[in-house]
């Protein structure tokens, strides 16, 4: 077993002016496993994407949501189904209601940037 972590970028994107797909070349550049998650995308950034995070072969270690919370809510219930107990609210993909839920699944909710937590400014990338 690795002991690489991973993370699962919901909402990735193939636009590499967006937030999300900042946070893929992110995460792939600090030598995480990376799993775009976007049903609309076949691959980002070289790596498979998932239209679910239930059709991830593996359990991420955590989840960075770029979605707006109202997509979020819905999605959550799926992160905690699939076992992840982490996930990254990142600026305008939090709300009240989205970190009432995740808490109330047993899913720890954080809200700051996933991109500066692998010490990245989104902007220089």
């Amino acid at each position: 077993m690795s002991s690489q972590s991973s993370i699962a970028i919901i909402g990735a994107s193939t636009n590499r002016n967006k937030y999300s797909n900042k946070a893929v070349r992110a995460y792939l550049a600090s030598g995480y496993a990376v799993y775009p998650v976007n049903p609309r995308a076949a691959e980002v950034e070289g790596q498979k994407c998932y239209p679910s995070v239930l059709d991830i072969p593996v359990t991420p270690d955590g989840a960075s949501f770029y979605v707006p919370s109202a997509i979020g809510v819905q999605l959550i219930e799926e992160v905690a189904a699939k076992g992840i107990r982490k996930v990254w609210l990142n600026p305008g993909a939090e709300s009240e209601e989205l970190i009432e839920k995740a808490r109330s699944l047993g899913v720890e909710p954080i809200t700051a940037c996933s991109i500066i937590a692998v010490n990245f400014d989104p902007e220089d990338l």
